[in-house]
């Protein structure tokens, strides 16, 4: 398989990476355009990949197209690559909020598949939700299916609609698991934990929590009911994240994140 990665970020680079780790493509098929030629030469260095910076010189002679760029620059990158792609080509577009119809539309061309996958990727651990239009063949889902299973888990929505929810989720979902950690760790550290320690029993109280919850099929409620001794120290808890309306600021959380996700595709 033969891919053209039109930008280098992280994500793009952790991408890359595992589309080398699980020998999906060697690094001699794999391109990456970008415009700043520090990032060519360091992604071209720590992973063996062709570096350029034109994007239609990469997308030349390849059977997928990665779009890993800021929506921000999205217009001028479509403009850039219009007319410039092969009618049979695979481009798959990771681009926060640009539906299938924009990039469809932008490139003039209409084998589209999006994608919204998140930072856990980096080490295979990630969730990516995707769709496709109808034009991307059976083939083409298979190879669409093959680079996500690389970055971890994934999930496919016939319906588009589902993907800027799930962006709310999957993909912001990260942030909020991060500042949660890092809160915790902090009230560890200021009730006299040593911080090292702390951050050891915060990640592995919240890696045990979720792994508990996956596999004994249990309803989080009732995991909670478990530990939730009455008049102790977890209930005493518990009180005050429900006086400060812990679960209402998650549902505006996510709602925003959702509405900001529709906003930047239109």
């Amino acid at each position: 398989m033969k891919i053209a990665f039109i930008g280098g970020g992280n994500m793009g680079g952790a991408i890359i990476k595992a589309i080398i780790e699980k020998k999906i493509a060697d690094p001699s098929d794999i391109v990456v355009s970008d415009i700043d030629t520090a990032k060519q030469k360091s992604i071209a260095k720590e992973l063996k990949v062709k570096t350029v910076g034109d994007n239609a010189k990469a997308v030349k002679n390849v059977d997928v197209v990665i779009l890993a760029i800021k929506p921000q620059i999205l217009s001028s990158v479509l403009e850039g690559l219009r007319g410039k792609m092969a009618e049979d080509q695979l481009v798959i577009s990771i681009i926060a909020g640009a539906t299938t119809k924009t990039i469809s539309k932008g490139l003039k061309h209409d084998i589209v598949v999006r994608v919204m996958p998140n930072t856990p990727a980096q080490i295979s651990e990630g969730m990516s939700v995707w769709t496709a239009t109808d034009e991307v063949t059976t083939e083409q889902e298979e190879m669409a299916t093959t680079i996500l299973n690389a970055l971890g888990k994934q999930i496919y929505f016939e319906d588009e609609k589902y993907i800027d929810m799930a962006t709310a989720i999957s993909g912001s979902g990260p942030a909020y698991i991060y500042l949660i950690i890092e809160s915790l760790t902090d009230a560890a550290v200021h009730i006299g934990l040593p911080r090292q320690q702390a951050e050891e029993l915060v990640l592995q109280t919240i890696l045990g929590s979720t792994l508990f919850v996956k596999q004994s099929g249990k309803h989080p409620a009732e995991l909670r009911n478990m530990v939730t001794s009455p008049g102790g120290t977890t209930a005493e808890g518990l009180l005050k994240l429900e006086k400060r309306n812990l679960r209402a600021t998650i549902s505006k959380a996510v709602m925003a994140s959702y509405k900001k996700a529709k906003k930047l595709g239109s």
